[in-house]
Parts: C-alpha cells; sequence; structure tokens
C-alpha cells in the first residue's frame, strides 16, 4: 500500500499542543521508518510512552543452523512442528537468512500476559488455521482463515486466538514490506489491472484505551534476543492517530488471478515486495486457454533466488506427495519443475484449486536443525524415473 489512515482523536496541526478536558496534555509520538523519510503515523497517548521501570532478562533466541550452504532441494513436513502455548516460544524458525526468517508456529493460547514487540522486522503473518482478533496500539484487526496480517516493525501487539488449533506460516523481514510497485500509480493509488485494490485492504477498526498505570511487560526483539520490559503505563493508551505506518490484513481469497492462454510466470502470482524478497500468491484458478498449452509450470532454473513454497490447501497439481502444511526450497542454481507425470496429468485440464504461499529470497536461505528433523526423505530424488 500504504494509504491514509485516522482513528480516534486528533489535534488539527501535528506536532502543536493537544489538551485533556482537565487541561492536562496528551503526548505525541511518531511512529516512523527509515529515519524521517519513510511511512510514519503520529500517535496521542494518555501517557508518556517512555517510562521504563524495570530490564527483567534478555535471552537469546536466534535460530540454530543446521546447514549454512544448502544446494539440495529440501521438503519440510512443517505441521510436524509442535503446539506450543505460548505465542512467542511457539515460533520455529526453518528457514533464515540475513534479510528474511521463515517461521512456523502452533500457538495454543492468546498473547494476553504480555505485550510483544519486533524492533527488527515487519512481520507477515499468514493464518494457515485459527480465528481471532490482533490487538494492536492502533486499532483492532478480526482475522480468519487465509488472511496476511502484515505487522510493521515497533508495532505493540497481543493475539486473541478463538481455539487451540491454530497454524501460522510468519516471514519476519528485515526489509520494509510493500505492496508491488507496479501495481500502484505515481500517487500510490492501485491500478486498474492490480490483483487486488484498497478494498481488500482491512485496516485497523476498534481502537483500545487504557488510560492505566502499574506493571505491563513489553518482551522486545531486537538482533536475535528477547529483551523483557516493564512499562510503567498500559501500551494501548492511544486516544487518537493518524498516517500510513500502520498493521493491516489481506486475505489470499480476495486475491485476484492473472491469467493467459499459455502458462504465466510466477510474477503474476506477486503479492508483496521488498528489496530483498518477494511473497506470492498461488490461488483458485483458471488455467490457460490455447488449445495447445502446457498448465503445469515449465522447468525452470533458480539462478538468482531461492524459492519457498509453502504449501495451504487444494491439490497441488506440479507436486506429487504434498501435504497441507508442507514447505518446499528449490535452492538458486539448481534447475527444478513438475513431477514426474504432472506436466501430463495437467494437459486438458481447465482449473486448479491450489492454494500456496511463495517465498523468493534473493540470497541463499540457510536450514536450522529444526527443519533438518523434520525433513521429507528424499525429496530432492522425487524427479527421477520410477
Amino acid at each position: 500500500m500504504p494509504f491514509y489512515h485516522q482513528l480516534g482523536k486528533i489535534p488539527h496541526k501535528r506536532h502543536t499542543t493537544f489538551k485533556k478536558p482537565d487541561g492536562s496534555y496528551y503526548y505525541e509520538q511518531l511512529f516512523g521508518t527509515i529515519g524521517f523519510d519513510g511511512m510514519s503515523s503520529l500517535m496521542y497517548h494518555e501517557q508518556r510512552p517512555t517510562q521504563v521501570k524495570e530490564v527483567i532478562k534478555s535471552y537469546d533466541v536466534s535460530p540454530k543452523i543446521a546447514v549454512e550452504k544448502n544446494m539440495l532441494s529440501l521438503g519440510i513436513k512443517g505441521f510436524s512442528v509442535p503446539p506450543k502455548a505460548d505465542y512467542l516460544e511457539s515460533r520455529t524458525a526453518v528457514l533464515v537468512n540475513n534479510d528474511c526468517h521463515i517461521v512456523l508456529a502452533s500457538p495454543q493460547e492468546s498473547l494476553r500476559d504480555y505485550f510483544y514487540k519486533n524492533t527488527d522486522c515487519d512481520e507477515l503473518i499468514f493464518i494457515h488455521e485459527g480465528t481471532g482478533t490482533l490487538r494492536t496500539q492502533l486499532g483492532n484487526i478480526e482475522f480468519g482463515y487465509g488472511d496476511y496480517l502484515l505487522v510493521p516493525r515497533g508495532m505493540i501487539y497481543q493475539i486473541d486466538f478463538d481455539t487451540k488449533d491454530n497454524r501460522l506460516f510468519i516471514v519476519e523481514s528485515h526489509r520494509p514490506m510493500y505492496t508491488p510497485k507496479r501495481y500502484r500509480n505515481w500517487f500510490g493509488q492501485m491500478l486498474e489491472h492490480s490483483p487486488f485494490c484498497e478494498r481488500d485492504i482491512r485496516r485497523p477498526q476498534n481502537l483500545e484505551t487504557y488510560n492505566e498505570k502499574g506493571d505491563f511487560i513489553i518482551k522486545v526483539k531486537k538482533e536475535g534476543m528477547i529483551h523483557e520490559y516493564i512499562y510503567a503505563s498500559h501500551p494501548f493508551d492511544i486516544i487518537g492517530w493518524d498516517g500510513y505506518n500502520y498493521p493491516y490484513a489481506f486475505s489470499i481469497h480476495d486475491f485476484e488471478p492473472i491469467t493467459g492462454r499459455v502458462h504465466q510466470p510466477p510474477p503474476v502470482h506477486q503479492t508483496f515486495e521488498t528489496d530483498a524478497f518477494v511473497v506470492c500468491s498461488f490461488v483458485p484458478r483458471l488455467f490457460d486457454y490455447h488449445p495447445e498449452a502446457v498448465p503445469a509450470p515449465y522447468n525452470h532454473s533458480n539462478i538468482d533466488s531461492d524459492e519457498v513454497l509453502y504449501y495451504v490447501d487444494g491439490d497441488f497439481m506440479s507436486r506429487n506427495n504434498i501435504e497441507r502444511g508442507q514447505l518446499t526450497l528449490h535452492p538458486a542454481g539448481i534447475p527444478h519443475g513438475p513431477h514426474p507425470g504432472a506436466m501430463e496429468r495437467s494437459l486438458g485440464v481447465k482449473d486448479t484449486a491450489e492454494l500456496a504461499v511463495m517465498v523468493d529470497t534473493f540470497k541463499p536461505l540457510k536450514v536450522t536443525e529444526v527443519a533438518m528433523n523434520i525433513l521429507v526423505k528424499d525429496y530432492h530424488k522425487s524427479w527421477l524415473d520410477k
């Protein structure tokens, strides 16, 4: 995106006094990116947002790397990552580089006992299973199956889940995440041929404001560490805000696929971008309509990027023996394509019901110890003729 949004009460002019009914003042905070040159929002707090009472402890949560320089195509059984009660403890990195971490999570309980802030990364949280509400400083967003939740770095949030059965696919990005610039005109408005538009973006609503003092735990992630802070005022004490830097939701089901007479390349599925990787959405769509079209993707070489596919639901026509929640990694430098028989099966098929999320990184991904323990055996040999 982004586009302008406002919630609650704000003064007529920015950086001017804003009085409470009793004559005291609200406290302004700029929530900005890229110094003072990127997206930003202006928040207005009941209390000063700078009141740190204590830092309880700090501990390392960096993923443990098993393979630094991977050159094997890998299948990872994502649903083999065990559920855990705590939201942060459930988050398990499986593939990482200096630009992003690809994380799986199956939290069983809502994040309510503390608040969380990732100061290093934008977080793209894809909801595979579960429903609930993302609660943030800037308002709430209800979510369900197929939603992307984009939480900008530095945003303090909690999550309420409606059930214990939740499955999340998360991309933590050290680079700002945007919608692709080729979908937008020079004013920032989505173009007519883009696969989604502003109507599909769900912005925060229902601003919660708590003017409370006490002991409020905020777990802050920075450089692979969690620092547990105690703040003297409730972090959700904002009475109003406006700007461009805020969390939002976009449903994969609202992505309108781009199709053609012959097979279209993966960039037509692009949904988010950074300068270090892209995220694409594969959704139910009509197949190519040339009378001799081959609907299955052609064999191709990843010369410049590692390709990760997260399989959500449906019939993954280009792959054999793929399960829900499975990831595949096809590293740069090795050609890959349809599994044996997949090209032939696709001929004459009119449509597909597959649902998947793809992440293409421009730098190689390292494989964590957790990922190595949940691999599909000999996935790299699955293109051999039987």
